[in-house]
């Protein structure tokens, strides 16, 4: 884990990159790439988890 001043030298590195203006809509394209990334993993969990049920539920109703 990262400790705050390792946060504080990350950050100063990526403002004399990037700049005041580009450092915001970086953040932004970021924030959206794992939202979005998080949804789509979030669903395949989930049809995971329907694929369960459904093999679940024909078992029992076979028996």
């Amino acid at each position: 884990m990262l400790g705050p001043g390792s946060w504080i030298i990350i950050g100063v590195v990526a403002l004399l990159i990037f700049g005041p203006k580009k450092l915001p809509e970086l953040g932004r394209a970021a924030g959206k790439t794992l939202k979005e990334f998080k949804n789509a993993t979030s669903g395949l969990v989930d049809d995971d988890d329907d694929k369960k049920k459904k093999n679940n539920q024909t078992k029992t109703d076979e028996q």
